[in-house]
């Protein structure tokens, strides 16, 4: 994983404004055809674009059955289980600039809301990619927090899904996740790229962007458009 605060910053630059079929092509480039792009059932809540270092956590079913109880001590046992069963320790450790990858498994809950996808972006988080699920969302609409999700879920985490691990690898829609990989989503998707090639395969999603602006701005100018920043 990267370990520096400036090999951060020069690996997301090398990314800055790629789009995700221009990593795609990159990948090709380094012949990577058939690894990186996670299945196209993980969308994003809404359209937007993220670029950014993986940080990656596990959860996995939760194997007790909830107790008999009154409401009231629900309440107390729910506290207890956000503490000790299904907590978020990788939260403490979010850098500028991470985007978070969540490993379900299967389990139908909305493990990202509207309170702690916010709460993580105050901390530097950029967007969120899980195989599982969010609710809240038209709050997370609405406070613009990107997230790329398998679905929408109703469901708390509570008697269903428990915390496993941080940063080990996962498997988001087919595609193994290092915690230190770069991850690039927008409205085609996500794609992962490993780190260890992530400077090869960031120049050349550079030359076919620049290669689509260039033959994007001449039909621009043909038919009399104003240019926009994606061809600029």
């Amino acid at each position: 994983m990267t370990t520096t605060k400036t090999q951060r910053e020069e690996l997301l630059a090398l990314f800055e404004g790629l789009r995700v079929t221009d990593v795609r092509d990159g990948m090709d480039w380094n012949m990577m055809h058939h690894y990186g792009s996670v299945s196209y059932d993980i969308r994003p809540l809404f359209r937007t674009r993220v670029v950014g270092i993986a940080r990656t956590a596990r959860y996995v079913p939760y194997e007790t059955f909830v107790p008999t109880m009154k409401p009231e001590e629900y309440t107390e046992w729910v506290r207890w289980y956000y503490s000790e069963v299904c907590n978020d320790p990788w939260s403490k450790d979010i850098e500028d600039g991470d985007v978070i990858v969540l490993d379900q498994s299967g389990v139908d809950v909305g493990i990202l809301g509207s309170n702690n996808t916010l709460d993580c972006f105050s901390r530097g988080a950029r967007g969120f990619v899980t195989n599982g699920g969010v609710r809240d969302t038209d709050e997370v609409i609405l406070q613009k927090i990107p997230v790329w999700s398998k679905f929408i879920s109703q469901k708390m985490d509570q008697g269903r899904i428990r915390f496993e691990a941080k940063d080990v690898p996962v498997n988001i829609g087919g595609v193994v996740v290092n915690s230190g990989d770069v991850i690039v989503a927008d409205g085609d998707g996500v794609i992962v790229v490993p780190q260890g090639i992530a400077p090869e395969v960031a120049k050349y999603a550079r030359q076919e962007l620049e290669n689509d602006k260039k033959g994007r701005r001449r039909l621009y100018e043909r038919l009399g458009w104003e240019l926009d920043e994606t061809v600029r």
